[in-house]
């Protein structure tokens, strides 16, 4: 019997085993690559027709598709005949590891997740939480960015927003203007509720569904105090508010009714 036969025929075998193994590596790598297009192709159909967040969509696209070629990856090096236990363990252990290093992170991210999907706001609403009031100017996938009073930028961690309260001002589209002004006890009440309705009817801010209310709020120490009620939209809330209060004031003086002061009283000796 030839040697080199024998090698020859060995290497044929080696190399016909290993060239199937590679052909099919081959193709199972085209078909997964084809099978994962078709996936996400579908994924952001759903995403599309749900009405998902546009950064959101990215985000979770990127996620999946990384994780389902590192899948393909894993089969491919498989059927290959690379062992793929170790190299899945090493995968697992290298994200522990990321996960423990980054758990402040992945809080705020799981909490912008759950902002985009189930959003309490969107941009452009006036919303109080976490101890600010601002419009919301960018949802992001770690902090919301709002513009607060004096047209300062806040950056909120989504992980302690989504956590906390919060008050979304723009939902329903109006706000009622909670006002209180305190009379004298010489002042006439159904007067003075009178004059007050007649204030707040006359602004052309104010709506009139819900009705505009005036009551006797308290019967305080030196004042009789209303509270006066008048609905507007939010845009409109801080023009309503100011006018009202400066425009109260003028009706009051008009019709004779005593707004109450405190008086200082000297005692001479």
């Amino acid at each position: 019997m030839n040697l080199e036969n024998i090698d020859t025929e060995k290497w044929l075998q080696l190399g016909l085993d290993y060239g199937l193994k590679i052909l099919g590596a081959i193709v199972i790598w085209i078909i997964g690559s084809w099978v994962i297009k078709k996936i996400l192709k579908a994924t952001k159909k759903v995403m599309s027709i749900g009405d998902y967040d546009e950064s959101l969509q990215k985000f979770l696209l990127n996620l999946l598709s990384w994780t389902l070629k590192i899948v393909l990856i894993i089969v491919v090096l498989g059927t290959v005949g690379v062992e793929t236990t170790s190299f899945a363990a090493i995968l697992a252990a290298a994200g522990l590891a990321v996960g423990l290093a980054l758990q402040g992170s992945l809080g705020n991210f799981a909490g912008g997740v759950l902002i985009m999907i189930f959003r309490p706001f969107k941009i452009g609403d006036l919303i109080e939480a976490q101890g600010e009031v601002g419009v919301v100017k960018e949802i992001e996938i770690f902090t919301t960015r709002l513009i607060g009073r004096s047209n300062k930028e806040v950056i909120l961690p989504n992980g302690a927003l989504s956590n906390g309260n919060i008050v979304n001002y723009s939902t329903e589209g109006t706000r009622r203007v909670d006002l209180t002004f305190g009379v004298s006890y010489d002042s006439d009440i159904k007067k003075t509720k009178e004059v007050l309705m007649n204030v707040i009817s006359a602004h052309p801010k104010v709506i009139n569904d819900p009705v505009p209310t005036v009551n006797v709020l308290e019967l305080a120490d030196s004042s009789i105090n209303f509270t006066v009620r008048p609905w507007c939209k939010t845009e409109d809330y801080w023009t309503v508010y100011f006018d009202v209060t400066e425009q109260t004031k003028e009706a009051l003086d008009t019709a004779g009714i005593e707004i109450p002061y405190p008086h200082q009283v000297q005692i001479k000796k």
